[in-house]
This record gives C-alpha cells, sequence and structure tokens, in this order.
C-alpha cells in the first residue's frame, strides 16, 4: 500500500468517514495520524491541542486488525480518553498518539468526533 514520494516509501492510513466513506491520506515517517488528517482536510479530528495530549478532539477507533501493531493507550493517553470521550472503548486512541511507520502502512482508523463530552 505504499506511496512512493521522493524516491522513498511513505506509509499511508485510511480514515473512514461516518458515513463509511474512507479517505486514504500518504503520511510521512513518523507524522502522527492528527497531523496526517489536519494536514489533508479530514473530517472529524480537530487536534485543538496541536498534539500536547491535552484534548481528545484527535479520538479515533482503530481498526481491530492493526490495534497489536499500534499499542494500548499510555495511562495519561487513557486518563484523558476517559475523561473526554463518552465511548471510550478498546479501540480508542488519540491520533497525537501514533506515529505512522512501515508497520502501520494501510492503518485504518475511524474519527470519532461525535462523541467528545
Amino acid at each position: 500500500m505504499f506511496a512512493v514520494r521522493g524516491g522513498s516509501q511513505v506509509p499511508k492510513v485510511v480514515y473512514v468517514e461516518s458515513d463509511g466513506a474512507e479517505r486514504v491520506v500518504d503520511a510521512s515517517d513518523g507524522e502522527s495520524v492528527m497531523s496526517a488528517a489536519i494536514r489533508s482536510g479530514v473530517k472529524g479530528i480537530v487536534g485543538e491541542c496541536g498534539g500536547q495530549l491535552s484534548c481528545a478532539t484527535c479520538h479515533v477507533w482503530v481498526r481491530a486488525d492493526f490495534r497489536d501493531r499500534v499499542g494500548a493507550p499510555g495511562e495519561l493517553e487513557a486518563d484523558l480518553l476517559d475523561m473526554g470521550v463518552s465511548e471510550f472503548t478498546e479501540a480508542s486512541r488519540l491520533g497525537c498518539q501514533i506515529k505512522m511507520c512501515d508497520r502501520l502502512d494501510g492503518l485504518v482508523v475511524e474519527p470519532r468526533p461525535e462523541v467528545w463530552h
């Protein structure tokens, strides 16, 4: 699924909108899911804090087949999700905390803007 940019491969992230439409975005290695979404105008991800782990406006659900690769949220992230969203599930992560890399190429996430408190 890699795209090639400037002679090197770049990972892609797939954002699934509320109507089921998929938006595929090229991400830079090390770029956050939140940053790639904002740069590309993906609906449902605001990132009010700019990725500083102090809001939940980049809440996404990670598809089951990628959860092991993405990993569980850290303690601070889990606390923020627990306080900041109404539907905190095992799929919940903050997009600002997921950094794109080769092993996450094709990552599928679902922005969850409607669940902000």
